[in-house]
Order: C-alpha cells, then sequence, then structure tokens
C-alpha cells in the first residue's frame, strides 16, 4: 500500500506555508533542504521534520521519500525536477513548473516512463468552486465569448530584487502571469490557436507589465493584463450568451458571482481560500498513490506552459541559462 512521505526543497516562505499545511493535515514530511544547515535545521525543529539536508541529491537519494515538493526559484525547477523523477519520485513543484516547453515535456516523457506523478502549484486548479463553476455554471452560460484575467502585483522596484532577475526567471509572467493563463485555459474549451502580446521590460530586462490575448478554434477570446508596477484587482471574469461569472482573488478564490442579461445576480460558494494548499496537497497524494488520474491536470499545466513559452518567443525574451 503507498504512504506518502515527503521530502521538501526550497525552505523559503511558500516551502514554510507548504510545511504548515502538511502538518496541519498531519501529512508525513521526512526531510527538508536548503543550502544553509543551520537553517533547515530550524525548519525541520519547527515543523517535526526528521532530517536536514543540504545538498538536494542526498534527499533525493533518501529511500523513505515518494513525493518531493520543489519550492525552489524558478531557474532550477527543472534541473531538480528532473533528477527526482530518475530517482523514482513523484514531484510536486511550485509555479511556473518549468520555465519553458521543453524543459516540461522532457519531465513529462520520465514520468511517463516510471509512471510517476507530475503537478505543479497552481492553486486554483484544486480550488472546490472551480469544478462547481465548470461543471455546472459555465454550462448555463451559453457559447463562450469572452474571458478576462487582471493581476497586478506591485513589486519594490529594486533591481536586485529576484522578481526583477533574469538568472533566476524573474518577471511578472512566470510568477503571476501563469494563475491569470491557468483561469483563462481552465474554462476554456480548446487550445488556443493565436497568441498575441506586447510587453514592457524592467530595466533588468524581465517583463514588467504585459497584455495578451487568446484566440482558440471555437472563437472563445480571453485577455489577460499583468504588472508588477502597480496594484491590480485579482479578478476573472467569463461572459457568454446567456450571462458572465467572474470571481476576485481568483488564484485561491472561494466565492463568484453570477449575472445574468437582465442584471440579475447570484452568488456562488464552494470551499474555503485558506484550506487552497490542502486541496493541493490531496490532489497531489491522491495522484501519487493512483487513486486519481493525474493527466488531465497535467495536460493544462502543459497548455499554460506552451502559452507562456510562445509569450517569450514573441518577446525575445530569453534568460541567460536558456542559451
Amino acid at each position: 500500500m503507498f504512504k506518502p512521505v515527503w521530502g521538501i526543497i526550497g525552505i523559503g516562505w511558500i516551502g514554510s506555508e507548504m510545511a504548515q499545511a502538511l502538518q496541519k493535515a498531519d501529512k508525513t514530511i521526512h526531510a527538508a533542504c536548503s543550502r544553509n544547515l543551520q537553517k533547515t535545521q530550524t525548519f525541520c525543529d519547527k515543523y517535526g521534520i526528521a532530517k536536514a539536508y543540504t545538498d538536494y541529491h542526498d534527499l533525493l537519494a533518501d529511500p523513505e521519500i515518494n513525493i518531493v515538493y520543489i519550492a525552489t526559484p524558478h531557474s532550477n525547477h527543472y534541473e531538480v525536477m528532473k533528477e527526482a523523477l530518475i530517482a523514482g519520485k513523484n514531484v510536486f513543484c511550485e509555479k511556473a513548473i518549468t520555465v519553458n516547453s521543453d524543459q516540461l515535456e522532457e519531465c513529462v516523457a520520465i514520468a511517463n516512463e516510471k509512471d510517476l506523478a507530475i503537478m505543479d502549484g497552481v492553486t486554483l486548479f484544486h480550488m472546490p468552486i472551480y469544478a462547481k463553476l465548470k461543471n455546472e455554471i459555465l454550462p448555463r452560460l451559453g457559447k463562450i465569448k469572452m474571458i478576462q484575467v487582471n493581476f497586478g502585483s506591485l513589486k519594490d522596484p529594486d533591481p536586485a530584487n529576484r522578481f526583477y532577475s533574469m538568472d533566476l526567471a524573474g518577471g511578472a509572467l512566470l510568477d503571476i502571469g501563469v494563475y491569470a493563463i491557468s483561469f483563462a485555459r481552465y474554462f476554456m474549451s480548446k487550445n488556443p490557436e493565436v497568441v498575441l502580446t506586447t510587453m514592457e521590460r524592467f530595466e533588468t530586462g524581465v517583463d514588467e507589465s504585459s497584455g495578451i490575448l487568446l484566440k482558440n478554434p471555437s472563437g472563445e477570446i480571453a485577455t489577460i493584463s499583468l504588472t508588477f508596477r502597480a496594484k491590480q484587482p485579482k479578478r476573472g471574469m467569463v461572459a457568454g450568451e446567456n450571462g458572465y461569472f467572474e470571481i476576485y482573488n481568483f488564484p485561491r478564490g472561494n466565492e463568484a458571482i453570477l449575472t445574468d442579461p437582465e442584471g440579475h445576480q447570484t452568488t456562488i460558494q464552494d470551499g474555503k481560500s485558506e484550506d487552497a494548499l490542502l486541496y493541493e496537497l490531496e490532489a497531489m497524494e491522491a495522484y501519487a498513490s493512483h487513486q486519481a488520474d493525474w493527466k488531465p491536470n497535467l495536460d493544462k499545466i502543459r497548455s499554460v506552459m506552451k502559452v507562456m513559452t510562445d509569450v517569450r518567443k514573441q518577446w525575445n525574451l530569453v534568460y541567460p541559462f536558456e542559451k
């Protein structure tokens, strides 16, 4: 019988948040890893973790672990995930799961060969309200015409900030754009065949602000607005011939407002925003134990990564380690 045992690589704020979620759900965390032994040991003591590693290769060689959570910078997700899969570990990697489609497809091939699950940290894919919206509300809207997504996060404009680092695969697209594109793709009935975009660069060369337009063969259009230099509401909207719904704070949303053509509104609720990581880790354990099929979720992840790769090609934005 498969018993999920976790290892955490990367102990920053999101690694800490996931450790808290795992602890709250009474899951087993066997080991954690970062380059600083003292910080790693403190992290392990805080969350009741048995082993502290400073080299992720040692963690991957630990036979007790069968699920690895990767919470390192974007720039080395691919390297760590690939080695984790080769070592026979299921992988839950923070978003963006890789920096381009070639990296992701290589990891998918290894996972398929070894029958291992891959999942990323796009919370909305596992928030209960999204399944309700897609299965119960979306059909009531009739033919879908327009999807709009806004995400603005005001970051400190210090060039030394990791969000603006070319070496660490910074920029708004991989950090917050992955959520916005995931929202659009979740409700589009087919993959987009048209991808149009424009971008404003930060002084370091990464994308600071951008607009993205998607269109698929069904005539569904999505417009996406992203920025690191202005606050925007985290708002997603889906409009069809029979009305529209919108959801605020959409990455971890639990409430949507449905509006009919006459302006009458209905509130739809499901799940809890504060349990977003719990939904993710439960899904990951179900995928890893083969209690649920992980391929449909991965198909969405691959579609989103394809869009982001296409967008960066149009921008001619290439990170130094990709050359």
